[in-house]
């Protein structure tokens, strides 16, 4: 186990480096931690000057009694400096000084921050009046990562912490156009050589050779909208051409971000259903107008777009924003859990605390957005895995009536060659 050392202290980094040593770490990186702290202008000795030696905090931990046991060794490192000559980072060589740049950690912040673009040779001595970063320096994709951050991190609508950085995991069974977290990134799902739609084009119920109907018994379809671990909020866009997933967006027209943290479960919908607004539940609250949301719980992350088969386990009813909106519990078939878990109860004795995480996200993901908590009905009790089954069957019913004769009280629908199209 190695840890690396962020800025403390001489005192501090003591600290952190016994604490890491107690949690089992057998390295510690340490280096110039403490040389940035500024003494007080109104100091005697060092108005405005560093208030320790740059290598006061290594020099003080290799003294220190916590390394007297040898548990942990500590990794010390000096200043590197670029050279100008072969573009690489090294220490520096006093006998051509004038070949090496100091880079330090404020001067990149700076650079960031101005949207520094790749030096041209030869490298300048002065990267923040030419305003460019030396080739080496920083791998390309990275230094844009660093430059997103600092000129955005005072905007009160930047989510770094929650952005992906990655290409999503996208079904192979789609076709997706623009650009991942922007506004323009479209995922299509196909089926042979032409387009479907996930909300009308799938079947809901898994055939067997004995029924396609929804049934106690019956495994269900789910479209995967937003994959395990990713923050970004996909839906089915039930107005555009052939539904395709789309991300949502905040009022401003930015692309939204789940803000209280990545969900640690896929997040979908069920084909060919749909929450009637006219729809009345015993709290007197009316559909949420949307498909059928599925959380699915199975191990690993699913595709954008793909299309699973689960297992219904339950589900929970969010009152959201006076709407309801039933969030079916469900497992992939494929999941090898499937053959011993058939409800929540079942899920509970694998998953010890699942439901209860479950249920402290639908109540709270809002409240980092600055919005109330939700409430669930039922106390937040999950139904049983029939009572699933009949919420499913009843929005099934009410999507049928929805295509066969919705295209005039829903004109903005897109709802397949059967109703609007």
């Amino acid at each position: 186990m190695a840890c690396s050392m962020i800025y403390a202290g001489p005192t501090e980094v003591q600290f952190h480096a016994a604490s890491r040593r107690a949690a089992g770490a057998s390295f510690f990186v340490v280096g110039r931690d403490a040389a940035g702290i500024k003494s007080s202008p109104e100091a005697t000795w060092n108005p405005d000057d560093d208030m320790y030696d740059a290598n006061h905090a290594r020099f003080a931990l290799q003294m220190s009694p916590v390394l007297e046991d040898a548990r942990m060794a500590l990794l010390s490192f000096d200043k590197f400096y670029y050279d100008k000559t072969d573009h690489q980072m090294k220490a520096l060589d006093p006998s051509r000084e004038d070949d090496f740049i100091s880079i330090s950690g404020s001067k990149m912040r700076k650079l960031a921050a101005q949207g520094a673009t790749p030096c041209r040779d030869p490298i300048p001595s002065d990267l923040l009046a030419a305003n460019c970063v030396p080739q080496g320096f920083m791998v390309p994709s990275g230094w844009a990562i660093v430059c997103d951050y600092y000129q955005n991190i005072e905007s009160p609508d930047w989510i770094p912490w929650s952005k992906a950085v990655v290409q999503p995991l996208v079904d192979e069974n789609t076709v997706a156009h623009g650009t991942y977290g922007k506004t323009d990134f479209a995922v299509f799902l196909t089926r042979g050589n032409k387009q479907a739609s996930p909300w009308h084009d799938i079947p809901l119920v898994v055939p067997t050779t004995t029924s396609a109907a929804v049934s106690s018994t019956a495994q269900f379809n789910m479209i995967t909208e937003i994959p395990k671990h990713t923050s970004a909020k996909m839906e089915v866009m039930k107005d555009k051409w052939s539904n395709p997933i789309m991300q949502d967006t905040n009022k401003d027209g930015s692309p939204r971000y789940y803000t209280y943290g990545v969900p640690f479960f896929n997040y979908g919908l069920l084909p060919q259903t749909w929450e009637d607004p006219h729809m009345i539940s015993d709290e007197g609250f009316g559909g949420d107008n949307d498909p059928l949301d599925v959380i699915e719980v199975g191990e690993s992350p699913l595709a954008l777009g793909s299309v699973t088969e689960v297992k219904v386990l339950g589900s929970l009813e969010l009152i959201d924003e006076g709407e309801t909106d039933h969030k079916i519990i469900a497992l992939r078939t494929s999941d090898p859990r499937s053959v011993s878990i058939n409800d929540v109860k079942d899920l509970e004795n694998h998953v010890p605390g699942l439901t209860a995480r479950l249920v402290d996200w639908l109540k709270m993901y809002k409240t980092s957005d600055g919005k109330a908590i939700n409430v669930l009905s039922n106390s937040g009790e999950p139904t049983s895995r029939l009572e699933a089954v009949s919420i499913i069957s009843e929005c099934h019913e009410k999507w049928t009536e929805l295509v066969a004769t919705g295209a005039s009280e829903y004109p903005e629908f897109w709802l397949g060659h059967s109703g609007k199209n």
